[in-house]
This record gives structure tokens, sequence and C-alpha cells, in this order.
């Protein structure tokens, strides 16, 4: 369902309330959004040249003060810019994220009204230097409401984006189309797992399962497309009116559906939602709305399979993590591994496996 009276793009009012956080804190959670990793991983990649950076940064704004570290972490380096009318931002991608300043550069000269505004990016250095976007949704509370407003937006670039695919696989953007999955799954059985022998049993167990749902999956016909894969309430932005989305770092070319997966996942944690609240079915149906009518089915299972896709794409984070990094990283990847085995369980067995958890 959606609101009686539907605004213009990227426009809410569902964030009139004060924020409970600063509107620009330095944290990691508020400026990258990645909450739950940057919990689980404080490690610091190899420094950025800061000199270089901050020349590059002046030839393309005009900072009033000092140019601020606001953290580094093994996947990507962020700095604050003071400039007179506000801050700017700029962050420097570790080679897993390589292809976020291409990807974020292009979303914008294509989709000004929903994603931060590029002031430049460097693609051979993986340099971004990004406009404020104002304060993330968290701030708020991580209010349905804004996604009630945000994901038709969102489902709108990522429709619009369907041409675009070959080439964002092209420039690095991660492939996790629905062809690729099974074997991934089957990379995924052969990783260290921080989880214990019966969930690891488990996904064994699951392994001839999961190539079948992913056919049936495919026969949806859902056309694959750029899929943020971190949609949460950090990495939501509003300014006044305007609702942005931002860090496209953990991107990839999947099934569009699968996106909800984290932004469904931030609503139980966060706001304490029931998995039956009737928040969830609310936020589907919008987002659903332009993609077409009689998707519902297709949804669920592009959630249960978007499961492990998510968990496939953590893995390829820690595989380019330092060693000394990856078991701080492993507590936050057995969340979401876990998530991925409730997924094996029929509803029965999905009761009695969260209980125990």
């Amino acid at each position: 369902m959606r609101p009686t009276k539907r605004r213009g793009p990227g426009e809410s009012s569902a964030l009139s309330c004060r924020p409970r956080a600063p509107a620009n804190p330095l944290t990691y959670e508020w400026v990258t959004g990645r909450s739950d990793r940057s919990r689980s991983c404080s490690h610091r990649r190899r420094e950025v040249n800061r000199a270089a950076a901050e020349e590059w940064i002046r030839t393309h704004a005009e900072p009033i003060g000092a140019i601020e570290l606001a953290h580094e972490r093994p996947w990507a380096t962020v700095m604050r810019v003071p400039l007179a009318d506000g801050v700017a931002w700029f962050k420097s991608c570790g080679p897993v994220q390589a292809f976020e300043p291409r990807l974020t550069s292009g979303l914008f000269s294509r989709w000004t009204d929903r994603v931060a505004e590029v002031l430049a990016h460097d693609e051979e250095r993986a340099w971004l230097l990004l406009a404020d976007a104002g304060t993330p949704v968290g701030a708020f509370g991580n209010p349905p409401e804004a996604w009630l407003a945000a994901l038709p937006l969102y489902a709108e670039l990522q429709r619009g984006e369907v041409a675009l695919t070959q080439d964002h696989l092209t420039h690095g953007v991660p492939d996790l189309r629905i062809s690729t999955l099974p074997a991934r799954y089957q990379e995924l059985l052969q990783r260290p797992l921080p989880l214990d022998t019966e969930e690891i049993s488990r996904l064994h167990r699951f392994a001839t399962r999961f190539p079948e749902l992913c056919d049936e999956l495919a026969t949806h016909d859902v056309p694959e497309t750029i899929q943020h894969d971190d949609l949460h309430l950090a990495n939501l932005y509003a300014q006044g009116e305007r609702l942005r989305v931002l860090d496209w770092g953990d991107s990839s070319i999947s099934h569009p559906f699968a996106s909800l997966v984290v932004t469904f996942r931030f609503l139980e944690e966060t706001n304490k939602l029931t998995p039956t609240d009737p928040w969830f079915a609310r936020l589907r149906d919008v987002y659903l709305e332009p993609w077409g009518p009689g998707l519902a089915d297709a949804f669920a299972l592009a959630i249960r399979v978007g499961t492990f896709a998510h968990a496939f794409a953590w893995g390829r984070q820690r595989d380019h993590l330092p060693e000394e990094a990856r078991a701080e990283f492993d507590a936050g990847f057995a969340i979401i591994l876990r998530r991925a085995v409730a997924q094996t369980l029929d509803a029965k067995g999905l009761a009695s496996y969260l209980r125990s958890r």
C-alpha cells in the first residue's frame, strides 16, 4: 500500500522529528553505515597518502579548516572536509570496494535526486568526494515510514539500471547473479565458518536444495540489476524532505529484491519488529509496486536465496582482510551465517532453532 498522497521524487514527511543523534557525527557507524561490521572489525587498513589526498580534495573543494580523519578500516578510509556551507566527505576505498567511486558517480549522474552528490571521483585511485547528505534515518529511530517513502524510489533506480548491468560487471561490481549462486554455496562450505558443528551440518544438508531454489527464483524472470546489499538505517539519509541512499561499496549485480534482506534485518534488530509485524508486508508491497503485480511469491523466495547471497558477499569481504583482522570480523559474520542457516529450516524447525540461539 502507498501513502494517500504521493510526494515528489526523494521527498518524505516521515522525518519531521528531531534526530536522536548528531547530524554529522564522526563515528564510522554514521559515516558509512557498516554499523554491524565496524563493531566486529576495528583493525586499520594501510594508510592513505594524506598529503596527496588533501591536495586532491583542495582541487575540488575549498576547505575552511583542517581536514579530519573520520575513520580507517580495512575496506575504506573516510575524512571530513569542513566547507563554508557545511561539510564534504572524502572516501578512499580499499581493493574490495575499488569499484565504488565509479559506480557512485554514475548513479549520481543518472539519479541526482536519490543518491549523494558526487563532487569528484578518481577511478584509478578509488577516491570519492561527496557532498553532505544530511542525517542518517537511524538518528530518528529508523522509522518504517522513512522506508515507505524510500523503497519505491530505490526500486525505480534498480529498474533504471537494468540496461547497465553488463557495464557494471565490466567495471568491477561483484557478480552475484542467480546463475552464480550454487557455485558460491559450494565455496562457502569450503570456508572455515564461525558456526557450531550442527549449524555447519545443516548447511551441508541443504546443499542439494539450494540450487533448486535458485532455479525456481530464475523462473520469475525478474531482471538482475544493481543490489545495494547494505540498505539499512545508517545508509539512508534525510536532508529536509529529501531521502538519499549512500555507501554503495557492498553492491553487487544480483536479484534486486534481495536488497531488503538487510533492510528487514535492521527493522527486526533495531526497531524490535517481529517477523509477522504488518510493516514488513506493507514495505514489501510498496517496494514491489514499481516492478509490477503478482510478485509476492518471488519476493519471499528472493529473500530466502538472498540471505545466502549476503553471506557469500561477507565471505568476499573477509578474503580481503588481513589475517589478524579476521577473528574479530567473524563475530559479525556469524550473525549473517546464522540467518542463512535459519533459511534451511521449515517453520517448526525455525522456531526451535531461534529459541536455541
